[in-house]
C-alpha cells in the first residue's frame, strides 16, 4: 500500500507546486470520499423530503418533468466544471476556476457569491432538523409547543436543533479532513441504502403505473397558466441539484484529483439525479391519493407514512436525520476551503487567520469556524421570522446559479479567443476533456444558467410572498444580490486598501 499511495501523493504535491501553491492540506481522499462530498451535499434524501409538495402544489404529477430538464441544464454546467477540474485541481474550485479564465474580479466576485450562499444553505440545512426529530421523539423539541415551522416555537426550536448541529459539525471539520471522510462516507452510504429501500417500498406499494406523470390537469387549470405554473414547480429541481461541484472544492486533499475530481463531480451529480427521479415517480405511483390535497401540503412524508407505518417511517427519518447532518456537514466543508483558497491568496480581510492550516491536523480550522458562527447567526431570523428565512434560502440558490455563471460564461469567451485550446495542449495525456463538444455544451450550459437566474429571481408571490402581507419580499431576489454585490465591492476595497 505504502509504495503505491505515496508516490502518487508526491506527484500530486509537485503539481499544486506548478500551480503556484506550496502544499498544506492533508491528501486524505480517495474516490468514494470525493464522490461522497458532492453527493452529500446534493442530498437528495434531505431535499425532496422537504421540498416535493413545493412542486406538486404548482404543477401536479406532471412537476416530475421538472426534474429531467434541470438535471440535464446542470449536467451541462458539470461537464464545463469537469473539465476545469482536470485543468486546475485547487481548493476553493468556484473561485479558482472564474479566476484563472475571467480574471482576479471575476475570481472574487465568483467566491464571495458562492461563499455567502454557502454560509445560508448551511444554515437551511441545518434548520431541516425540526422537520425530522421532533417527529421521532417529542422530547427533541426543547422549546416546547407546536413543532411546525411556522410557528414561534416551532421556528424557535429550530434554530437551538440548527445551532446544536452547526456546533458538532464545526468540530469535525476542525479535526481534520480524515475525520470529516469517515464521516461523510459512512453518512451517505446511510442515505443511498435509504433512497434504495424508499423506491423499492413505494414500487411495492404502487396504486398506479408510472404514466401518471403524463397528468397535466393541474397545470392546465393553473391560474399561473401551463408554462408558469411548471417554471414555478421546476424551482424545486433547481434548490435541490446544486453543490455537485464540491468534489472540486476538495482537490488539495484528494489523491489523483486530475483525474478524480471530475468523475466524481459527474457521478455525484449523475447518481442523484437518477435516484431522484426514481423517488419522485414512485412517490406519485404510491400515493393514496393525488387530489385529496395532501401531496400539495404534505409531500413526501405523507406518502411514506402511508406505505411504510408508523414503525418504518421513523426508521426512515432515522436515516433522513443522518443525510441532514452529512449534508450540512458537506456544505460547511466546502464553504471553509473556498474561503480558505481566498484567504491564501490575500483576498479576505483577516487572510493570515484564515489560511493558516493546523500544522498536525492538516486542516484550515478558523474557515470551518468562521462558516459555523456564520450560518448560526443567520439561523437566529427564523426566530422572528420563519418566512423571511424561507425567502433568504430561495435568494441563496440564485446566488449559487450566479456563482456558476461567473465560471461558465468566461470559460465560453476563453474557448472563442482560443485560449482554451492553448491551455489543453499543456495538459498531461488522458485527462477528462469534451473536445469538440467543448464549445456547444459551454454555449448551452450559459444559456441554461441565465435562464434559471432569470426563473430564480422572477417576482412571484407564489415564492416569495405567498401571504401577501409584505409586497417588499416581491423584489427580494435581486434586492439581496445587489445588497450582497454592494458589500462584495466594499470588502474587496477595504481589503485592499489595508494591504497597500
Amino acid at each position: 500500500m505504502t509504495s503505491t499511495v505515496l508516490p502518487t501523493v508526491h506527484q500530486d504535491d509537485a503539481d499544486l507546486t506548478s500551480l503556484g501553491y506550496q502544499p498544506t492540506l492533508h491528501r486524505k481522499l480517495g474516490r468514494y470520499a470525493s464522490f461522497a462530498a458532492g453527493f452529500s451535499f446534493v442530498s437528495i434524501l434531505t431535499t425532496i423530503f422537504q421540498l416535493f409538495a413545493f412542486g406538486y402544489s404548482f404543477a401536479g404529477p406532471a412537476f416530475f418533468w421538472t426534474w429531467p430538464v434541470v438535471l440535464v441544464g446542470q449536467l451541462l454546467v458539470a461537464l464545463n466544471f469537469a473539465e476545469l477540474a482536470a485543468r486546475y485541481p485547487l481548493s476553493g474550485a468556484v473561485y479558482q476556476w472564474a479566476r484563472r479564465v475571467g480574471g482576479e474580479g471575476v475570481g472574487w466576485f465568483a467566491g464571495w457569491f458562492m461563499a455567502i450562499a454557502q454560509v445560508v444553505t448551511a444554515a437551511a440545512a441545518a434548520i431541516a432538523l425540526q422537520v425530522v426529530l421532533p417527529q421521532l421523539w417529542d422530547g427533541f423539541q426543547v422549546v416546547g409547543g407546536d413543532p411546525a415551522l411556522n410557528t414561534v416555537t416551532g421556528a424557535s426550536n429550530a434554530v437551538v436543533l440548527g445551532a446544536v448541529l452547526l456546533v458538532a459539525t464545526t468540530i469535525i471539520n476542525s479535526l481534520g479532513v480524515k475525520l470529516m471522510a469517515h464521516v461523510n462516507s459512512v453518512g451517505v452510504t446511510c442515505e443511498i441504502v435509504g433512497v434504495a429501500a424508499v423506491i423499492l417500498a413505494l414500487i411495492s406499494a404502487a396504486q398506479r403505473g408510472p404514466d401518471v406523470v403524463a397528468d397535466t390537469s393541474v397545470l392546465q387549470g393553473s391560474d399561473l397558466g401551463a408554462v408558469g405554473a411548471f417554471l414555478v414547480s421546476g424551482l424545486m429541481a433547481a434548490y435541490v441539484m446544486v453543490g455537485f461541484n464540491s468534489a472540486g472544492e476538495l482537490s488539495e486533499e484528494t489523491k489523483d484529483p486530475r483525474r478524480t475530481a471530475p468523475r466524481t463531480i459527474l457521478s455525484a451529480l449523475l447518481i442523484s439525479g437518477v435516484g431522484g427521479a426514481l423517488m419522485i415517480i414512485t412517490a406519485l405511483m404510491a400515493a393514496p391519493s393525488l387530489d385529496d390535497g395532501r401531496l400539495a401540503t404534505e409531500g413526501l412524508p405523507y406518502v411514506l407514512t402511508a406505505v411504510l407505518g408508523t414503525f418504518w417511517g421513523k426508521v426512515l427519518l432515522v436515516d433522513v436525520a443522518i443525510a441532514i447532518f452529512v449534508c450540512t456537514l458537506a456544505i460547511q466543508t466546502a464553504g471553509s476551503r473556498l474561503v480558505f483558497s481566498m484567504a491564501r491568496d490575500g483576498k479576505l480581510p483577516a487572510s493570515r487567520l484564515l489560511s493558516s492550516v493546523h500544522p498536525t491536523r492538516g486542516t484550515p480550522m478558523w474557515p470551518s469556524i468562521v462558516i459555523g458562527a456564520l450560518a448560526v447567526a443567520v439561523l437566529a431570523i427564523n426566530v422572528g421570522n420563519a418566512a423571511l428565512f424561507t425567502t433568504l434560502c430561495s435568494v441563496c440558490i440564485v446566488m449559487v446559479y450566479l456563482a456558476y455563471l461567473l465560471v461558465t460564461v468566461p470559460q465560453l469567451a476563453n474557448r472563442l479567443r482560443g485560449d482554451w485550446d492553448r491551455v489543453g495542449q499543456a495538459m498531461p495525456a488522458g485527462l477528462f476533456s469534451l473536445g469538440r463538444w467543448g464549445l456547444p455544451v459551454n454555449i448551452l450550459a450559459v444559456l441554461y444558467g441565465a435562464v434559471m437566474v432569470v426563473n430564480l429571481a422572477w417576482p412571484r408571490p407564489e415564492v416569495y410572498d405567498p401571504s401577501g402581507e409584505n409586497g417588499l419580499l416581491l423584489w427580494s431576489a435581486p434586492l439581496m444580490v445587489t445588497a450582497v454585490l454592494l458589500l462584495g465591492l466594499w470588502v474587496r476595497r477595504r481589503n485592499a486598501a489595508i494591504k497597500a
